[in-house]
């Protein structure tokens, strides 16, 4: 199973830099970073409650689910 974050596209349409969203959020920017960049193997549900907040947004927006190939049957 594959989870797709898409946070960049999220905050490219609020027109929300790293630095702002890390600032609302309360987060360094280093953890806004990995989570922009699909990098991270968690995320806690009060962060997602919190993102989705500040970007005006719901957790599908931010969150896709791709399955891999081995998946498809």
């Amino acid at each position: 199973m594959s989870i797709i974050v898409n946070l960049d596209v999220m905050m490219a349409k609020r027109k929300m830099s790293v630095t702002q969203l890390s600032e609302e959020l309360d987060i360094t920017m280093a953890n806004v970073s990995i989570l922009k960049n699909g990098k991270a193997k968690a995320v806690k549900l009060d962060t997602l409650n919190k993102i989705c907040k500040v970007l005006d947004c719901q957790p599908g927006d931010i969150l896709e689910y791709i399955p891999d190939e081995e998946d498809e049957v």
